[in-house]
């Protein structure tokens, strides 16, 4: 399977979602004489391939179900893991925040499952590259097999290797840093990362992000915000909307920041103090 251009039918090749009763979904790569087998019945990729995505179509069994074209948070969501994954409103804030787009060299630290991976190679495009950094064999082979699930391992480098020992990579457009400690690989990711360029870092705890404060302005990055984002849905019914029962709450910390140029004009302390370039003088002592 690979991302093809948005089709009004479904095609040999696609990636399809089946959504059945009490929204089970399953997601299945479309196959001439294939055949998807569930508890409610038995469907032939046959009967799908060349079918409009949204129509409704039914197992042997009759069992209904609504053949999608699955978006990349079903995708993500879907994934099969061994760590804990990011949730899709963390990744399409992060992708946003980061400008990450068509063409661009983007570098990762901490591969895990590949969820990060599989948004930044899909945002990258063709023309685009990711660089992935992981430490664990066994975390990095999930990782790949999934990208190839989607057809975008070949716009990612996976490099098994501890960054503590630097980075190949220079003039990257954006960094996420994804690792237990951050704040020690600070100027690792300075010397990776264009001027200006972006760098996120999801975090979980209070006392880490502190440190990775203290280490962003010691190694001259600026515009240095910090954030977590909660996301609650609601009951889709007109005569009774409201909350569902349960909301996305913190999943992680995130820090971005940015690569700025030192400068010992003193016409711009001011502005350096204002952005977070320069360290107060009490933070100092």
């Amino acid at each position: 399977m690979s991302f093809q251009p948005p089709s009004f039918t479904a095609r040999a090749g696609d990636l399809a979602e089946l959504v059945g009763l009490r929204h089970k979904h399953f997601i299945i790569n479309l196959q001439a004489g294939a055949k998807f087998e569930t508890h409610r019945g038995i469907l032939l990729h046959d009967d799908l391939i060349g079918k409009p995505w949204g129509t409704q179509v039914f197992s042997h069994m009759g069992a209904p179900f609504f053949l999608l074209q699955p978006s990349l948070a079903d995708l993500l969501i879907d994934l099969p893991r061994t760590t804990q994954i990011l949730y899709p409103k963390d990744i399409g804030f992060i992708l946003v925040s980061m400008g990450v787009g068509p063409g661009q060299k983007v570098l990762e630290a901490g591969t895990g499952s590949g969820a990060m991976t599989t948004a930044l190679a899909y945002a990258v495009g063709g023309e685009g590259r990711v660089i992935s950094y992981e430490i664990k064999p066994d975390v990095q082979n999930l990782a790949r097999k999934n990208l190839s699930r989607f057809g975008l391992d070949g716009r990612v480098d996976f490099k098994l290797r501890d960054i503590e020992q630097g980075l190949d990579e220079t003039d990257a457009d954006s960094f996420f840093l994804d690792v237990p400690n951050p704040y020690d690989y600070i100027a690792q990711v300075r010397a990776a990362l264009k001027p200006g360029g972006f760098l996120c870092c999801l975090i979980p705890t209070f006392n880490q992000v502190e440190k990775t404060l203290l280490a962003l302005r010691q190694r001259k990055f600026a515009f240095i915000e910090v954030c977590e984002i909660f996301l609650r849905y609601y009951k889709a019914e007109p005569a009774r909307l409201r909350p569902t029962d349960r909301m996305v709450a913190h999943t992680g910390f995130l820090i971005f920041a940015r690569r700025v140029e030192p400068s010992e004009d003193p016409r711009g302390l001011e502005l350096a103090r204002e952005v977070g370039e320069a360290i107060p003088e009490e933070e100092k002592k």
